[in-house]
């Protein structure tokens, strides 16, 4: 049996990696007529550091995380997708308002990209704000395997800051060699709470610290792009405001506890002022899971004089993205349930299948799906993954609003993501939500019951799934239809 990396040696190596701390992934500039170049290939790159061998990881043009892509609000984006892997992938481009046709899921809105092939994604930015992109074909393998990468949409007038930095935060389960280990979709991760890797990186490197200087501001981006593993960030010394969740502005904020919580998929922009001492030194921890907190990374003062003597007396609060606002009296409602799981109560449900019955499954015992490597339902369907042309799970006329009330009936946390569009959370667990924020990945805690509304305004079936990506493998996915 291959040995794993340990906490341990995460702690040693990334002391080690001091200064080699990587403050933001590489810039891809591209103007609004240039189509950008994305290979999806293996390589090998240097995640542990110090005398450890680099890790053969799945890439996007040989780096992980992928490449940076910032362009402005209203920009077109076109990305061409080359396939060096052994086996098909796509591009999903995680949080974006697109043309169906450029949603990036196998059998639904296209065919996978075949090795040794390439497809090409071209749409309009309609919004401002973070986001990214990763795979839709075996993503639980292919996104732990590497392939994930940071989009940056700006504002069409920035908000002032000193430095715009991006931190995508991601796990891996590594061996005593530093290699990826095996047993991907083993029934425990399918089940339980997913892949939990034992190695955390920013922007794919072990950080060590990061260097800031007195009296700037700093607007942080951070990306949680790993398969399963959640981040509830504190930032010893400093009072984060944030200024964004998944892309959308909200009211500028303290964090709850002053920590930042950042479920899978989820994404949140902060603004950072350094106001502690030149040569001071603070830590950045990590404590989602009680018995294991750890310090994530440093923010290190230089020796230099501040820039400045306070925070700027500048505006940080962001402009709203035009994201039509749901008339709640008048939507159509819906319910979703959420079920399965270790521990869960599905005692029966039915395989999703093909149109017309090719796949149909009619009730089905736990045991039976589990069978099938299905440990997770929606309304009582469990869908596997590489199905084509499925059914939609529900129907929404277009251009009408909608309310969704999900209900997690299972004992795992769920983190469930709509493509095509955002949504605003307008309560949980009968109690208004905060802000009522705009999001397209929301967090279910076990028996929560959270409503959701949106216009349902760009057609066509899209993927409403959790993106714990071991559950979204087990049956925790499905489509919904915009017509």
């Amino acid at each position: 049996m291959t040995e794993r990396f340990t906490r341990r040696d995460f702690i040693a190596a990334g002391i080690a990696a001091g200064t080699a701390f990587v403050a933001g992934p590489a810039v891809a500039a591209t103007r609004d007529s240039v189509e950008f170049t994305l290979n999806a290939a293996p390589a090998k790159t240097k995640i542990v550091g110090g005398d450890y061998p680099d890790t053969m990881a799945w890439t996007y043009n040989g780096v992980v995380p992928g490449p940076l892509i910032r362009k402005r609000q209203g920009d077109r984006l076109r990305v061409r997708v080359h396939n060096r892997l052994a086996e098909p992938t796509t591009v999903h481009f995680h949080g974006v308002r697109m043309p169906n046709a450029m949603d990036g899921v196998p059998f639904v809105t296209q065919d996978p990209i075949a090795p040794k092939n390439s497809f090409l994604y071209d749409f309009t930015l309609p919004d401002a704000g973070t986001f990214w992109y990763h795979p839709h074909s075996n993503s639980s393998e292919q996104v732990a395997r590497g392939l994930a990468g940071p989009l940056v949409v700006e504002e069409r007038n920035p908000i002032a800051v000193d430095r715009d930095l991006v931190w995508v935060l991601d796990d891996w389960l590594l061996d005593k060699s530093a290699a990826i280990a095996g047993g991907f979709g083993n029934p425990h991760d399918l089940s339980h709470n997913g892949r939990i890797g034992n190695t955390v990186t920013i922007n794919g490197r072990l950080p060590g610290h990061i260097s800031v200087r007195g009296g700037e501001r700093i607007r942080l981006r951070l990306v949680n792009v790993a398969n399963a593993r959640f981040f509830a960030l504190r930032f010893d010394g400093h009072a984060p405001k944030i200024i964004a969740l998944d892309g959308q502005p909200v009211p500028p904020h303290a964090a709850d506890d002053g920590t930042v919580v950042l479920a899978p998929a989820q994404r949140a922009d902060l603004i950072l002022d350094m106001t502690q001492p030149p040569g001071s030194r603070f830590t950045v921890s990590d404590r989602y899971y009680r018995r294991q907190p750890y310090r994530l990374v440093d923010i290190a003062y230089g020796s230099e004089k501040p820039l400045r003597s306070g925070p700027p007396d500048t505006p940080i609060a962001l402009p709203a993205n035009p994201l039509p606002e749901p008339k709640l009296r008048e939507a159509a409602r819906h319910e979703v349930v959420l079920e399965g799981g270790a521990m869960g109560g599905m005692m029966g449900g039915r395989m999703g299948g093909m149109m017309g019955g090719m796949m149909g499954g009619g009730p089905m015992g736990m045991r039976a799906l589990a069978g099938r490597g299905l440990f997770w339902a929606l309304n009582g369907v469990a869908m596997p993954e590489d199905m084509r042309r499925i059914e939609p799970l529900l129907t929404f006329q277009h251009g009408r609003s909608q309310i969704l009330t999900l209900r997690n009936e299972t004992a795992w946390d769920h983190p469930m993501h709509l493509h095509g569009h955002s949504f605003r959370v307008l309560s949980r667990n009968g109690k208004p939500e905060k802000n009522q924020p705009w999001l397209d990945t929301v967090l279910l805690h076990p028996r929560d019951r959270v409503d959701v509304a949106f216009v349902a305004d760009n057609p066509g079936d899209w993927m409403f799934h959790c993106h714990i990506l071991e559950h979204q493998k087990a049956g925790m996915m499905a489509t919904v239809r915009v017509a």
